[in-house]
């Protein structure tokens, strides 16, 4: 190979490696923009979101013993709302409602769907977020702003305590007690019969729910019988408070 043609060559060949080289650079940026792009569009915390299946149960039915037992979890969980979520989807397709969108958006306007809907969106939703409220490792008490919350609101936290044990004894029949935030970002305790709970727009007491208790008997009656504050007294030794100021958190 003379000069010339070694010279030809190498400009060739330089010429492809920079265009290659340039098409690697444009491609890279247009991948990094587009997953800029996909990572803005994306929500930054799901956390208050709740979609129409039911999720995997955060840890093993045993794992609250001896608050909340084996055999009630697995019936709650597997048997209980299980059939909610199956019947929340059976009428979702009914009614052509958009199941990739999240089931709060349905609660706010529960009153133009169905009763079978009011109920089975209700029992889903409150008990999607009633595993998570959970854990077996629970520290007992809040930190943080939410803690600053309920003392401000309530008093003292052992306070807080007894109001919303109170609003879960007193209730009246199947439901469920709330700790919510109102729309002025205050905290407020209530409670709603059956499956209803505060965001739905047929309820009396609203407000997005930080943290609900299930005292609907299936929820306790195999260990406590009927008597339900010792299973309310006993359930505060499970609540999930780092789950609770990641939801309180997000909207404030």
């Amino acid at each position: 190979m003379n000069e010339r043609t070694s010279r030809r060559k190498f400009l060739s060949d330089t010429s492809k490696a920079s265009l290659a080289t340039g098409l690697g650079i444009t491609i890279a940026g247009s991948l990094l923009e587009s997953c800029s792009v996909f990572r803005k569009s994306m929500p930054e915390s799901n956390v208050l979101h709740t979609g129409f299946t039911q999720q995997p149960l955060p840890y093993a039915y045993k794992a609250l013993e001896p608050m909340i037992d084996a055999m009630t979890m697995e019936i709650h969980y597997s048997r209980h709302a299980a059939s909610y979520a199956k019947a929340l989807n059976e009428e979702a397709q009914v009614l052509q409602i958009d199941t990739t969108k999240p089931l709060e958006d349905v609660l706010t306007r529960i009153s133009k769907t169905s009763v079978k809907m009011r109920n089975n969106a209700g029992g889903h939703y409150n008990h999607e977020l009633f595993w998570q409220s959970m854990t077996p490792n629970g520290k007992g008490t809040p930190s943080g702003k939410l803690l600053s919350a309920i003392e401000s609101t309530f008093g003292t936290f052992s306070d807080f305590k007894t109001k919303f044990a109170d609003e879960a004894k007193t209730r009246f029949g199947s439901g469920w007690a709330w700790l919510v935030i109102d729309a002025d970002k205050k905290l407020k305790l209530g409670s709603t019969p059956n499956q209803d709970n505060p965001l739905m727009d047929v309820s009396l007491f609203r407000g997005t729910p930080l943290l609900g208790l299930d005292v609907w008997e299936h929820a306790y009656y195999l260990k406590y019988q009927n008597k339900r504050p010792d299973y309310i007294d006993n359930w505060w030794k499970t609540v999930n408070w780092d789950y609770i100021q990641q939801r309180y958190e997000a909207l404030v």
